[in-house]
Order: structure tokens, then C-alpha cells, then sequence
């Protein structure tokens, strides 16, 4: 098992930056990718970018490329993402995922996740 807690959401205006952090804890050998993916109200939920745990190449939405960074440090086994020139629309929950197999941006391919954290983005 392996267990994932976000933390860094919060309100802050369009054009503004926040950065997400992921500790994942567990059988942290387990896993091959880490995502994050986002969910706003009455909508799905998205995939937002990937790493891959051991390369660490990453994979980002057209949404947010060239906005957000993703990046993982293996020793703290923490996975964070950097969101710059944050827009109204990026309003949403933020969770953070692990993947044993893929670094994938499909949501249903992903073996674990955490709570969610809230990020806000006023205009």
C-alpha cells in the first residue's frame, strides 16, 4: 500500500503562483509514475502532468504546459507541482496519484491516490 497526502492549496489571484507537495509513504518501491490530476465542480476529472518516478520524464496537459512544472525528489519521496500564471479556470481539487505500471494521464490507470486539496483562483 501506499499512501499519498497534498498539501499547498489555497486561494490566490489570476496570474499568481502556488505550489502543490505530495510525502507519499508506503511501498513507495511499488511505484513506477506519480500524476496529478484536478477536478472542478460538475466536471471530470482531469489529468493535469506525470513523472516518472525513475527518469523523470514528465508529461503535461496542452491545459498547462509551459504554466505548471512537475518534479519529484526520491530521496524525501515527494512529488510537487509548481503551477505559474494560474488562471480562474485552474480553480479545482488537486489530487496527487501513484501508478505501478504507466505514467499515464488516464485517471482509471492509477493504483492510488490521495485527498484532494482545494486550490482557488480568483480574477
Amino acid at each position: 500500500q501506499v499512501q499519498l497526502v497534498e498539501s499547498g492549496g489555497g486561494l490566490v489571484q489570476a496570474g499568481g503562483s502556488l505550489r502543490l507537495s505530495c510525502a507519499a509513504s508506503g511501498h513507495i518501491f511499488s511505484i513506477y509514475a506519480w500524476g496529478w490530476f484536478r477536478q472542478a465542480p460538475g466536471k471530470e476529472r482531469e489529468f493535469v502532468a506525470a513523472i516518472s518516478r525513475n527518469s523523470g520524464s514528465t508529461y503535461y496537459a496542452d491545459s498547462v504546459k509551459g504554466r505548471f512544472t512537475i518534479s519529484r525528489d526520491n530521496s524525501e519521496n515527494t512529488v510537487d507541482l509548481q503551477m505559474n500564471s494560474l488562471k480562474p479556470e485552474d480553480t479545482a481539487v488537486y489530487y496527487c496519484a501513484a501508478d505501478r505500471s504507466y505514467a499515464t494521464p488516464n485517471s482509471y490507470e492509477y493504483d492510488y491516490w490521495g485527498q484532494g486539496t482545494q486550490v482557488t483562483v480568483s480574477s
